[in-house]
């Protein structure tokens, strides 16, 4: 058995030099398969669930493509890596639909700490019990992979001293989100913020990993991992997901593998713990020294990963997705994209040459990769 899984992609456009410029209303306009943001200086995708790596490495592949065939048309425009508005343009927010009441009340209440570019991870699991079961685990494992992704040491030119900016800086909503015991609990507990106004409406549960579905809470049927920074290489998000996914299936076959019956913690001290973990990642990413939720050591979160990846790689191999999982030794050897960028702003670059220069090597990567293993599907 493997996994339905997916991505939704958020993206910012602008110029070869950095400058990210607000595109998303004539995006959505001409093109298929890309939703608007709040804000218009973003546009997300999204590629449906499917069970095959290699066919998600296209199908990530493929609107990168035809998005940026259709921005070269508009002009001399681009694809822009990082998860912040890197180089400049947080202090106003530029609406992509001024006449939707929730886009006002989101630019109200959060400002552009919001205008953020992520990757969230789908992954297929049906029955509602195992569900919870899975969002409790990831719950507070999710600092790992922040760690994994980190792409956003920069706001408005400057280094911020976190890694992830944008998780450093995001409004998690509502501020108190529990482990949820069950289904039935995470019904009531939705029901309750919706009649309190601590969320709008079903979709307005910000946080690092949430039970997601088409009639939600009630009709639920796979994990959104939100948590993730940008990554802009599809091989490294490939192993990301790979590593998520073997986890899973890990904890499918071990109905054990459950923080609220295998902690010493219980589970509001879990929720403290896992926020001070999610605090570190963003601040310091694969050099964080996060707490383990199961007895509470103390461990570098480069450290942890290995060890749940040397855990799941038996159950990857067994069932043929462990040649996607391997690049993520790449990641832990050699840093995540925040790191590349701080180490070469460390030795003289500014910021700008270092979004450059990522800007050019992401579209390298992608030609790369199309014309190397996804001949078939035309840009």
């Amino acid at each position: 058995m493997v996994l339905l899984k997916g991505f939704e992609i958020e993206m910012y456009t602008g110029t070869p030099q950095g400058d990210i410029v607000g595109l998303s209303d004539k995006i959505v306009a001409d093109l298929d398969g890309f939703v608007r943001e709040p804000d218009s200086r973003n546009v997300e995708y999204t590629t449906d669930p499917l069970d095959s790596y290699e066919s998600l490495l296209c199908a990530l592949l493929r609107p990168r493509r035809e998005l940026r065939n259709y921005l070269q048309q508009l002009g001399d425009y681009t694809l822009i890596p990082g998860s912040t508005l890197s180089l400049g343009g947080s202090d106003r927010f530029f609406r992509s639909d001024p006449a939707n009441p929730y886009h006002d009340y989101i630019e109200q209440s959060y400002g552009t700490k919001v205008v953020t570019a992520s990757v969230h991870i789908n992954v297929g699991i049906a029955d509602p019990e195992v569900l919870m079961r899975a969002c409790r685990l990831i719950r507070v494992e999710a600092p790992l992979f922040l760690a994994l992704s980190a792409s956003s040491p920069f706001i408005d030119g400057k280094a911020t001293g976190y890694h992830s900016t944008r998780w450093g800086l995001f409004p998690q909503t509502p501020s108190h989100v529990p482990l949820f015991k069950s289904h039935t609990h995470h019904i009531e507990w939705v029901e309750q913020q919706l009649s309190l106004g601590t969320m709008q409406n079903v979709r307005h549960l910000w946080v690092s990993v949430r039970p997601n579905g088409d009639r939600r809470p009630f009709d639920l049927n796979r994990l959104e991992l939100r948590i993730c920074d940008l990554v802009t290489d599809p091989i490294s998000l490939l192993a990301i997901c790979a590593l998520l996914e073997a986890r899973l299936l890990q904890l499918i076959d071990n109905p054990d593998l459950d923080p609220l019956t295998q902690s010493q913690f219980s589970g509001e001290e879990l929720i403290t713990l896992t926020a001070k973990n999610e605090a570190a990642a963003a601040t310091s990413s694969l050099d964080a020294q996060l707490t383990h939720w199961q007895d509470g050591r103390s461990i570098i979160a480069r450290d942890w990963i290995d060890e749940i990846y040397h855990e799941v790689w038996a159950i990857a191999k067994q069932h043929g997705f462990s040649c996607f999982l391997s690049p993520l030794q790449k990641i832990l050897r050699e840093g995540n994209e925040a790191q590349h960028w701080l180490q070469l702003h460390k030795v003289g670059f500014d910021t700008q040459c270092v979004i450059t220069q990522a800007i050019a090597t992401t579209q390298e990567r992608e030609i790369e990769l199309q014309d190397k293993l996804c001949t078939p599907i035309k840009a």
